[in-house]
Parts: C-alpha cells; structure tokens; sequence
C-alpha cells in the first residue's frame, strides 16, 4: 500500500544547512506548519543521534499552527575527506480525537498511517577571514551519495529535556546522598576519636586527625566524581 503523502510543510523542504566553524554548537532551525483540519503528531529522527541535539524532538502541531524545531550539531573536528552522510526524517501521524497519551499513538500506529519526509545535512565552512562567504568559496559537504535505505539506521533525536536529564539527575542524587553518609561517617569518627583521645591521653590525636583526613580525602573524591559525571554527560 502506498504511503501517505506528508501532510507536514517543511522549512527547508530538503536540505539542513550548518555554517562552521564546527568548534562550537551549531544550530539549524526547522520549521513545520500544520495546514490540515486536523492535530498533527509528530517526530524528528536522524542517522547521527550522537551528533545532534534536537528540541522539541517530537510533539503535537495543532491545525494551522507552526513549531519551530532547533537542530544543533555539537562541536566536532571538521574533515573534508569524511564521506559520512548524516540524514534526518520528520515522522507524523493524524492525532486521533480525545487523545490523552501521545506515546500510545505511536505505539498503535499502523504503518499505512505514518507520513514522513527526509532531508540531508550539509556542512558548509567559510574560507579564512571571509564572513559572509559566496556560494562559490564554500565547501559543502552534501549527502548526494547517500547509502542505501537497508544501511540507514534511524534513531530518535536525542534531548537533554528527556530521559537523558532524568538519568543524570538520578545519578546525581545518588552520589549526593553517598557524600552525606561519608560526611556523617566522618563525623562520627571525630567523635569517637575525640573520646578515645580524651581516654588514652597524649598519642591519640595523631591517629584523629590522619584518619579525618583520609575521611575528608574520600570525600572530595565523590565530590570530583559528581562534577566529572555532569561534565562528562554535557559534552556527549
């Protein structure tokens, strides 16, 4: 059965365009109206989830209404040479009457009821000490060799507002409360070394303070831990 014709207008049509320098975020905007009498659902996928970060990545578009959607493609060493071709596909289905869950729509969807439309990224790099570059002084890497369908592997677009930010506030969390239970361990060693030098005298405070150090030592560790698992998590 043939597919449904996109009922989606797309801005651009066909191709994503990124200006380098690519030593910073770079970001295309996407624009999609909905021109239908009806609520539209939809989702942006792409071959190169690791690449990109895209918001809103799926939603609904009520009847005559625009979104806006943001692709921003992360910093990366820019290779002339590199033949990757990167891909992103617009994915909608009619929004049923009385919807309450747009997960589930998805899920039930049939495929004679998707309509989807692909565009390919370009990569464009200024020459030196030229901001505003013709048409003819820039290298665009295109995707007009593209790989076959059965080689394309299209995976949602990643968010930092989804799962993702759940994930590292969880883990966050976690390590805030192990830095509680260490700092409170560390408190009661005190005391009771207090209460042990207090007993023994004159050689105890030594054996205090080496092991509130080391207490402290560990947990300066988990407080580096924490800061390098937020980095870390940012740049991917």
């Amino acid at each position: 059965m043939a597919r449904l014709e996109q009922v989606l207008v797309l801005e651009p049509q066909n191709e994503l365009r990124f200006r380098g320098p690519f030593t910073d975020v770079v970001t295309s905007t996407l624009k999609l109206t909905n021109p239908s009498d009806k609520n539209v659902c939809f989702k942006v996928k792409t071959t190169a989830p690791r690449r990109y970060c895209v918001r809103p990545n799926s939603g609904v578009i009520s009847t005559g209404s625009s979104v806006n959607v943001s692709v921003m493609l992360q910093p990366f060493e820019y290779d002339p040479n590199d033949k990757s071709r990167h891909k992103f596909m617009v994915q909608s289905i009619l929004a049923p009457d009385n919807m309450e869950d747009i997960e589930a729509v998805w899920r039930e969807a049939r495929p004679e009821e998707l309509m989807d439309s692909k565009l390919r990224c370009a990569f464009e790099v200024p020459l030196e000490n030229d901001p505003a570059p013709e048409a003819d002084s820039t290298q665009t890497l295109s995707s007009s060799a593209s790989p076959s369908k059965s080689e394309q592997r299209w995976v949602f677009s990643s968010s930092m507002d989804d799962e993702e930010k759940k994930k590292i506030l969880e883990e966050c969390k976690r390590l805030q409360s192990e830095v509680q239970r260490l700092e409170e361990d560390n408190r009661q060693i005190r005391e009771n070394n207090g209460l042990r030098r207090r007993q023994l005298g004159s050689s105890s405070p030594a054996v205090a303070s080496l092991q509130g150090d080391s207490m402290t030592g560990r947990i300066l560790c988990i407080v580096f831990f924490i800061i390098g698992v937020f980095v870390g998590k940012m740049v991917l």
